[in-house]
Order: structure tokens, then sequence, then C-alpha cells
């Protein structure tokens, strides 16, 4: 299956299924997506992601992003919840160049794992509870805040690190667009921190998961640590998200 899906104005909207979770599992397909801002769907775009069935939307974004940027329309079909995880903002387009993308993002993913510890553990309760999917997580440009709440996803699922790591380099092929989109809706700041504004590289995610694992032992860890992710919570996860892995296909 596709895991990038095509939007015309939407640049990181992706489905979560088919990473191998262990134990003959899988995550399951069309449950779970996470993406850029979903106030930019209109028109074709808006027709596209009603047809996904979506339930539940839940908004990562801080309340004064939504209402500078917008949010997505209300629709009947599914229920709208704002979690803003970050609680220390940052510009990260006005950051100089002599800064190191990735041990800069690490340390910024590290603080909203300790601040939004309350809006965290209710991503999970919603993402965990079966009525709720399929659902698709998203902050402003699908890259940061949301690559934490995808990594804390896919490793309480039992996704290896490895995986997680390259989920997250994934965001990176759509820098491009979002920095085009970036230029022409802030025509009158300027971008200060080329080559790096934009970019999600493994190394961000490998020392956030080093810091976590230095902390607590691994998100697993963190997750029932400070977030109080007990076995029921865990259960339920994992029985809404999982699903058999496909048989392998030999040669004969």
């Amino acid at each position: 299956m596709d895991r990038h899906l095509v939007f015309q104005r939407l640049h990181k909207f992706r489905d979560l299924g088919g990473y191998a979770a262990g134990g003959g599992l899988a995550v399951r397909w069309g449950r779970l997506y996470r993406s850029d801002s979903l106030g930019k769907l209109r028109d074709d775009d808006w027709d596209r992601f009603l047809a996904l069935g979506v339930r539940t939307v839940v908004d990562l974004r801080y309340p004064w992003e939504i209402e500078w940027r917008g949010r997505i329309p209300q629709h009947p079909s599914f229920a709208y919840l704002n979690l803003s995880v970050e609680h220390r903002p940052y510009d990260q387009a006005r950051l100089g160049p002599e800064v190191a993308v990735g041990p800069y993002l690490a340390e910024r993913y590290l603080e909203v794992a300790q601040d939004g510890v309350v809006e965290l553990r209710r991503a999970l309760e919603v993402i965990a509870d079966d009525d709720s999917g399929p659902l698709v997580f998203h902050c402003a440009s699908g890259k940061d805040r949301t690559g934490l709440l995808a990594a804390l996803v896919l490793a309480l699922l039992g996704v290896d690190d490895d995986t997680i790591v390259a989920d997250f380099e994934l965001t990176e092929l759509a820098r491009d667009g979002l920095v085009a989109e970036w230029l022409a809706s802030d025509p009158g700041r300027e971008l200060a921190w080329p080559p790096h504004f934009g970019r999600a590289p493994g190394e961000a995610m490998r020392l956030f998961l080093d810091g976590v694992r230095s902390r607590y032992g691994s998100l697993t860890g963190y997750a029932a640590g400070r977030l109080g992710v007990d076995d029921a919570l865990l259960g339920a996860l994992r029985r809404n998200l999982l699903e058999p892995a496909p048989a392998a296909v030999t040669g004969g």
C-alpha cells in the first residue's frame, strides 16, 4: 500500500500502517495518519480527506497558531481535539546557520516530552479508543510535534528504533514544499536558517531517543513513568492499532 497520500495543499499526509511491531504483528493500515496542518484543506483536497472516513482529528498546535493559520473546517463526520503539546515556543526560521539541526531539534523534543505530559497522555487515550479511528494528528509542518507523537505511538506498539527513525526521515521528502509554502505565506520575513529549515534528519530522532533512554530507559519507560501509561491503556492501544503481519512470500 502507498504510505504517502497525495494532496494539492498538504505535503506530509501519510499512513503509519504496515510497520512491523514484533510478535508477528504489524501496525494496521488506514487507522492512524500523520500530517501537516489540515487547516489548508480546500476543494478537491477536502473531498479526498472526507473519503478517508476519518473520525477524529487531533491538532497539536498552540491555540494562537490555530487562530492565526486556521483549523480544519468543522464536519459532522469527525471530532476535533486541540492538544497543544509544546509549551516553549521557538522560531526555527530565525536560527543562525551555526546552529546544528540534529542536536537542536532533539533538545526541543525532550522539552516537549517534559512539558507536554498531560496533552501527550490524552492523545494516547484518544488514539487507543477504538471508536476514535481512523484518526489523524498534525501540527503546523507535520514534522516536530507530530514526529514526537508518532515516535511515541510506534514505540508503544513495539516498532523498533530504526523504523521510528526511518519514518521520521520520510518527513524531509516534503521539505521543498514546506519551504516554498513558508516563503509564500510570510513574504515579509527572512528565512535565516538555510539549509536546515524544514529538515528532518535521522540524527535528531536518534538523539531524542537516546536522551529519553538515558532518563527513562526507553520511550515505553517514559510513557509508564511520566505519562502514567498502564497495562490497560497499552493493551487498548495495541488492540486498536495492531493486526497480524502479512505472511512472507517465498520463492519456490
